[in-house]
């Protein structure tokens, strides 16, 4: 990923963070047979591995578990973006040499992806990953709600996903390369703008 130094973010906690709040990640893997990719959500685990280790599941029917990769898969992390009027910068009323852009978050992650089918540790890969989008709901749904013959039947339809990073890249598009009155209107034009995204990139443009 294209990153200049004023946007990379390197510190291990905000890259978790990032992680853990991008909800549905994508699974890339190059094969012989060209690219393959499925949107899915993500467990990650700090303690496994020197930069951490990331947990899922496919459909059994997907045939990216059994396709052979060609070197590591990327997983993708999307963050909030929004797009950035020209019209919002301070520069605009000075000079007018000023150009739309998009601000984002991202964050790509590399390993090698292996596949797992065993039952049992396919039962505790949906657990965690059911309590963990669960927590805190008022009627939380656990597993063991549902029947356990059901539950089998389920797990046999779906193959465990295991991918220990071996280097990860984040970015943090959030105008650092603007003046301060750049960045003031910026936040501005997206708060007034509203919507969840745009509200949530205002919130990360340093003041």
């Amino acid at each position: 990923m294209y990153t200049p130094p004023a946007f990379r973010e390197d510190d291990p906690q905000a890259l978790q963070a990032m992680m853990e709040g991008a909800g549905l990640a994508t699974l890339v893997t190059a094969t012989a047979e060209g690219l393959m990719a499925t949107p899915l959500p993500l467990l990650f685990d700090p303690d496994e591995g020197p930069h951490g280790t990331l947990y899922g599941h496919l459909a059994r029917a997907n045939l990216q578990w059994r396709t052979p990769a060609l070197g590591e898969a990327m997983v993708l992390f999307p963050g909030a973006d929004a797009y950035v009027s020209p019209g919002w910068y301070a520069a605009k009323r000075e000079h007018g040499k000023v150009v739309p852009t998009w601000n984002y978050a991202a964050v790509h992650a590399y390993g090698t992806a292996t596949f797992f089918e065993d039952a049992d540790r396919l039962l505790a890969l949906v657990t965690r990953l059911t309590n963990h989008h669960e927590a805190g709901r008022a009627e939380a749904w656990k597993v063991d709600d549902a029947p356990e013959a059901f539950i089998a039947a389920q797990l046999r339809g779906i193959v465990g996903l295991r991918l220990e990073i071996s280097r990860i890249e984040g970015k943090r598009k959030m105008s650092q390369n603007r003046g301060a009155e750049d960045r003031a209107g910026v936040t501005e034009g997206l708060r007034r703008e509203g919507g969840e995204q745009a509200l949530a990139v205002a919130g990360q443009i340093p003041v």
